[in-house]
């Protein structure tokens, strides 16, 4: 036997467990209950026991690693957020593990799982759905967790979020301002939040200038993208739906005006159409699109340093919530 697995039959011992179950706790720690846990812990800083660096890294809080859970890769808006996170991490010597969910729960509970395996001291995550308790394992092991792109309440963590309510009303009242009748949006599903709020500032605007909301016209699309952002404008062309557009993405207003340019309408002669994100794609359409600007970088930065701010202060942390404000970037789209 050699000295390593003496002083997990020592730890084991100590704490009443087996060694299977010291093993757990160093490595597997979502498969040992809470309090099992704790004495398992207890039991290696009376040995000062310190079987590999990760052990020694969860006993001394000195792990340089976070997390930074998103839920897609290619949308331009969270690689713009994966850059200042590593940048701001970087500066303070924290390496970043990226996870990816693609929008599927499962793939990001596994995500969850890994990383408190790994100890990680703190992770930044854009949660795919509101149950902030699927990150109880990660909270188990000690780590920090800040929501990006996602308000919740200050009670269970600190926060940074756009605020999509006031992104939607600018977008729209810029809109009202352009010659026409009616509006229509383009929209993802309402299950999403930044979708619902982006409506729901939509529908303020329209309110505030006197007119019905339910008269918005609503078009859902499935998938965000600049594929349904085409289909969407050849249906606004077909039906004569009305011709000022908001659309909930940049991806979405690059296809509609796509669309709408498939059916020999013009933007802006013959449509307005806003989007959303003010994202670099780098192409003719982004370059003449009107869109609301998100500050994306100093989310990811203030990000970071609420995550350094609570592993260096401990239990005395207080939770705070910081709420960005979108602006409007007029360019071509809106402007005849």
């Amino acid at each position: 036997m050699n000295g390593q697995d003496l002083g997990l039959a020592a730890v084991a011992r100590l704490a009443g467990v087996s060694t299977a179950t010291v093993s757990n706790v160093l490595n597997r720690p979502h498969l040992v209950a809470p309090a099992t846990q704790e004495r398992v812990l207890a039991a290696i800083d009376e040995l000062d026991f310190v079987p590999n660096r990760a052990a020694a890294a969860l006993r001394k809080g000195t792990n340089r690693m976070l997390g930074l859970v998103i839920p897609d890769i290619v949308n331009p808006f969270y690689a713009a957020i994966v850059d200042a996170v590593v940048e701001a991490a970087d500066r303070e010597r924290y390496a970043v593990a990226l996870c990816v969910s693609h929008e599927d729960p499962a793939r990001e509970q596994r995500h969850f799982d890994m990383l408190a395996e790994q100890r990680a001291a703190g992770a930044l995550v854009v949660p795919i759905t509101a149950d902030w308790s699927r990150l109880s394992q990660l909270r188990m092991v000690g780590a920090h967790l800040i929501a990006v792109d996602r308000r919740v309440d200050e009670a269970e963590a600190c926060s940074v979020a756009i605020d999509d309510v006031h992104g939607g009303d600018i977008a729209v009242t810029h809109l009202l301002a352009i010659a026409g009748e009616g509006v229509v949006i383009v929209n993802g599903s309402r299950t999403i939040v930044q979708c619902e709020d982006r409506r729901a500032g939509a529908r303020l605007a329209l309110s505030r200038a006197g007119i019905e909301p339910d008269s918005l016209v609503e078009l859902e699309v499935a998938e965000m993208t600049v594929e349904a952002g085409i289909a969407a404008g050849r249906r606004i062309a077909e039906t004569g739906a009305p011709r000022r557009i908001f659309c909930t993405n940049d991806q979405l207003a690059i296809g509609v005006m796509r669309g709408l340019a498939d059916s020999g309408l013009i933007v802006p002669d013959d449509a307005a159409v806003v989007g959303y994100g003010d994202l670099a794609f780098g192409n003719d359409e982004a370059r003449r699109l009107t869109t609301v600007g998100q500050p994306k970088h100093e989310m990811g930065e203030v990000a970071v340093a609420k995550l350094l701010a609570e592993l260096r202060e401990g239990a005395a942390h207080q939770h705070s919530a910081t709420t960005f404000q979108p602006h409007l970037v007029i360019r071509e789209s809106t402007s005849r």
